[in-house]
This record gives C-alpha cells, structure tokens and sequence, in this order.
C-alpha cells in the first residue's frame, strides 16, 4: 500500500477517479474516527452505536465517491456534512416508529419457558376456524337482524340498510331525500329499539 499520508484528500480524492481501491481504504480508515465521533453523539432506538458507525461509514464511502475537488469545501468539510446527514437519517428513521411492530415482536414459536411451552402453545385456538361455529354465528346474526327488522319502522330500515352499504349520513340523506337531522333521529330511534 503506497503512502498517502504526505498527500492532501482533495489530491487523493482526483486520483481515486482512476478507481484505486487503496485510496477508498485509506480513506476509510483516516476519517473512521470522525465517523466514531458523530456516533457517540447520538442514539439510535432499535439499534447500538455499530448500527451508527455503519451508516456514518456509508456516508462517508458517499462523500468519497461524490466530492468534487476543485469545489470551495474541503474534503474533510464535505465528509463531515455527508457523515452527519446520513446518521441523522437513520435516526429520525427509527424514531419514526414505522417498524415498531416488527423491531419489537415476539416470536410465537421461541421456547422462553424452560417446561418447552411456546406461547404458541399458550394461545387459545381460534373458534372461528371451526365450520360448525361459523355457521352457528351466521345465523345468530341472521336471527338478529329478523328480529330488528320486525322491530323498526319504514323508514328505519331504509336507513339501516344504507347505513350496512357504508353510507354515512348526509349520503343517506341525499339518496332519501330527507334532512340529515331526520337521518340522525332514525338513527338514534334506531339505536333505542337495538338495546
């Protein structure tokens, strides 16, 4: 490896366009303090200071292939920017809270007990896999809606069933053409029948 430590970045920086992997490395190496020192700044939630080393140093591998010598910024300047930038990303991307979910999980199949129970084993099975219920629930349901419908006047059942099609209340208003006051009071005469 040649000695680059007597040459300034912004010469080593023109050379590298002749894709001399060393000087990558040596760049790498000689600002990996830099980058060390803008990890110790900041916290990363979800992660440790490696995961910051990490994104600094592809910030700075982005600053080396980026930097255009012959720019009023010095290398060193550019560097820094680009370090800190892509650091303050990646925090502000795991404060987002976006992957919560997922960095926060825990396994249903992970033996934690030291009997072997899973809390996979723990969990109850869903009755609602099971035909015979789904069916009975189907016509408890359509018992229900019998009964209420036995229950409601004209009107209330026009309104309850556009209120099942997803129409809210000015919708159902427009399509009766009455009043959302007079929507809203079948509504609630509705909701005195249902309970």
């Amino acid at each position: 490896m040649e000695d680059y430590a007597g040459r300034t970045d912004e010469e080593l920086i023109a050379e590298l366009r002749d894709n001399r992997d060393e000087i990558i490395d040596y760049l790498l190496e000689k600002y990996k303090s830099l980058v060390r020192k803008h990890a110790n700044a900041l916290y990363l939630i979800g992660g440790d200071t490696d995961d910051l080393i990490q994104e600094g140093m592809i910030g700075l591998f982005k600053a080396i292939r980026e930097y255009q010598p012959g720019h009023e910024a010095s290398f060193y300047h550019f560097a820094d920017l680009c370090i800190a930038r892509q650091m303050y990303t990646a925090v502000e991307a795991s404060n987002r809270k976006k992957h919560a979910p997922l960095n926060s999980y825990i396994s249903l199949y992970d033996d934690p007990d030291a009997d072997g129970v899973t809390l996979a084993d723990i969990l109850p099975a869903d009755a609602d896999e099971n035909p015979e219920h789904l069916l009975i629930g189907k016509e408890n349901i359509e018992q229900k809606l019998e009964m209420l419908s036995k229950k409601l006047s004209k009107m209330e059942k026009q309104v309850f069933d556009h209120m099942l099609e997803g129409l809210n209340y000015r919708q159902i208003a427009e399509r009766m053409g009455k009043s959302p006051k007079a929507i809203d009071n079948a509504i609630q005469r509705m909701r005195g029948k249902i309970m």
